[in-house]
């Protein structure tokens, strides 16, 4: 299916009257930061080992802020491959007593079950995932989807919002450290990569990004 004949199928099966301001911002879309912690690059094959997600909201000037966040800690899927350089990279002890891991299935009931909340409060039909460089985060979510054959996946297939392509046009950085210090919030390069708080600083980049555009002109709720 085509995005055009994907995005059709979703604008017809809105509830018809006025779209709450969300709904008609993001044509039915409901954006959802997420970003995950794995064992390597390759979805299929390798574990993913923590995933944090943060619903946005829109306030009464329709601007958006970083509402509520999930985050769980994943015990790696049986067979999964896990590099040690990734575990080096992201400083994630697997045996650490206090990691408390759940499965992915657990992670992404839990998230999805708050998640399809907020898509019905906000008058929207279905997520879309909000990343920096989104389509990692997507394929690692699609692939524990597909793993826990989770029938009802409240986000887009294949569509995201990439926050590092976002900075790159606003501020000329695409790395998230660098993109969030030009856009004067606080990163903490001793946090980085876990991604609670890559999700949140995320979130926090996306809602800066979208609102100084607003501030511009470049989106009226009253106009579209």
């Amino acid at each position: 299916m085509s995005e055009e004949h994907y995005d059709d199928e979703l604008d017809g099966s809105l509830p018809p009257g006025p779209r709450h301001p969300m709904a008609a911002r993001f044509r039915g879309y409901l954006p959802v930061v997420v970003d995950v912690e794995t064992g390597g690059f390759n979805a299929a094959t390798d574990a993913l080992l923590e995933i944090a997600a943060t619903i946005i909201g829109m306030d009464e000037g329709g601007f958006l802020y970083p509402q509520h966040t999930y985050f769980f800690r994943i015990e790696p899927f049986e067979g999964a491959n896990i590099e040690q350089a990734a575990l080096e990279f992201t400083g994630i002890k697997l045996d650490h007593p206090l990691r408390q891991a759940v499965s992915e299935e657990h992670a992404l009931s839990e998230i999805f079950r708050g998640l399809r909340k907020s898509i019905k409060a906000n008058g929207c039909k279905r997520a879309i995932l909000v990343g920096h460089n989104s389509s990692f985060d997507l394929g690692f979510l699609n692939a524990a989807v597909a793993r826990c054959e989770i029938k009802r996946n409240p986000f887009h297939p294949f569509s995201s919002f990439d926050t590092a392509t976002l900075a790159g046009l606003a501020y000329g950085q695409t790395v998230l450290a660098k993109a969030c210090q030009a856009a004067g919030i606080a990163f903490d390069g001793r946090e980085a990569h876990s991604a609670r708080y890559d999700t949140e600083k995320t979130a926090e980049l996306f809602c800066g990004i979208v609102n100084r555009w607003k501030e511009l002109g470049g989106w009226n709720d009253f106009e579209h």
